[in-house]
């Protein structure tokens, strides 16, 4: 038989974000105690893409074109990447020791019209990984809640219901979960209710297109240009008219909409727009759109991750844009935030491993709880635990080992 659930199991997590800077590792050790799943981080690495292949993704993503051909030598490249990145995963923050692989892989598409998921798509073919680790390996994590009628997104609404269910609870009052990749999105944690989940808007999405045109480089290092500017106002309200920050969640988003081709078209026929107020200007959009958000659900402590936390002009606008909340990074409640999403993966996987559902329904707007993901076997034989009994319905984060 497998490892219980209640018996240490140790997972590698694998993630690429929307940024496409690379690839998010983390290590864990999970375990069950009397409903609560005990994660204890073992370290996170930051494995960046080899550069003719990030430039690769990036020529495809949308609204640029996309052949057969370069969609599959791109599923094997990340695949190839993403296997090399869980080999070190495994051997320096594991101790060499691991029990599975989960991948959330690299997001190309998300195809979304009308409010409603017709289906997404994450590249990185996880024979690779297990091939390269001689490990099971569970990926397409989002595809079941898409089948299911949800959005696929955001899942970490699993990770932040369990996690921040205690902090809402002793608090008396909301508490959300931030999260700042090249898309924003919260998770809205009340005690005694369901949780509630979504995209909020673009966070570093149009912040690095605008770098990369006014400086040559992949984001505003430091949020220098954006201190150094003003907020447009002419452009910040046209900007915030878009529908989707009016439209009801449960919704998603990605660069295939907030993309190059959408901000020049939030620019054309304005005055032209300086460097420095540009970036001000796409900062003070991130942080308006995430500061209404949490209003609306009466959030008193915002718990923020992800990459937008190094940006002090990101940082420093949400504190601006919500006065009335208590603003913390993951990493004051013990939890590495470079490697939230990460974490988040190894949880997916650990709880697929036990046969316990890895989706909010509340949040991704799916039919019911569902089971994700689509398991590859190692080097022998699958050889899963008996489904872990009861209902799993907190999650404790650990020491970090070492």
């Amino acid at each position: 038989m497998g490892k219980s659930a209640s018996h240490s199991f140790r997972v590698i997590g694998l993630i690429s974000g929307t940024s496409v800077d690379g690839i998010d590792v983390a290590a864990a050790d999970l375990h069950a105690e009397d409903g609560t799943v005990v994660l204890t981080p073992l370290g996170e690495l930051d494995v960046p893409y080899p550069e003719p292949l990030r430039e690769g993704l990036l020529a495809a993503l949308p609204p640029n074109p996309c052949t057969a051909g370069e969609l599959t030598r791109l599923d094997t490249g990340v695949g190839q990447a993403f296997a090399d990145a869980a080999a070190r995963g495994a051997e320096e923050l594991a101790g060499g020791t691991a029990d599975l692989v989960a991948s959330l892989g690299q997001t190309v598409f998300h195809w979304v019209e009308d409010g409603h998921v017709h289906g997404t798509l994450q590249l990185g073919q996880p024979a690779w990984i297990a091939e390269r680790t001689g490990l099971p390996v569970l990926a397409d994590l989002r595809a079941r809640d898409v089948a299911a009628g949800g959005h696929g997104a955001p899942l970490a609404s699993t990770f932040d219901q369990l996690w921040l269910r205690g902090l809402a609870q002793d608090a008396g009052r909301p508490v959300a979960a931030l999260n700042l990749g090249g898309i924003a999105n919260i998770t809205v944690v009340t005690d005694g209710e369901p949780a509630i989940a979504y995209d909020t808007g673009p966070a570093n999405a149009l912040l690095d297109v605008a770098a990369h045109r006014v400086t040559g480089q992949r984001s505003d290092v430091d949020g220098r240009l954006a201190l150094g500017g003003s907020v447009r106002s002419d452009l910040l309200a046209r900007l915030l008219d878009d529908p989707y920050f009016a439209a009801a969640p449960p919704k998603s988003t990605g660069k295939e909409y907030f993309n190059a081709p959408y901000l020049d078209a939030a620019l054309a026929g304005l005055p032209p727009v300086d460097p420095g107020d540009l970036l001000a200007t796409l900062t003070e959009l991130t942080a308006v759109s995430v500061a209404g958000e949490c209003r609306r659900h009466g959030v008193t402590t915002v718990v923020a991750s992800g990459g937008g936390v190094a940006n002090p002009a990101v940082m420093t606008a949400l504190a601006r844009n919500l006065p009335e909340a208590v603003l913390k990074t993951s990493d004051d409640l013990g939890l590495p935030g470079a490697g939230k999403e990460a974490y988040l993966t190894a949880l997916l996987g650990w709880l697929t491993w036990c046969g316990v559902p890895g989706t909010v329904p509340s949040a991704t707007g799916a039919r019911g709880p569902r089971l994700l993901g689509a398991l590859v076997p190692g080097a022998g034989p699958l050889n899963l635990p008996a489904p872990l009994g009861g209902t799993v319905t907190r999650l404790r984060v650990a020491e970090k080992a070492g």
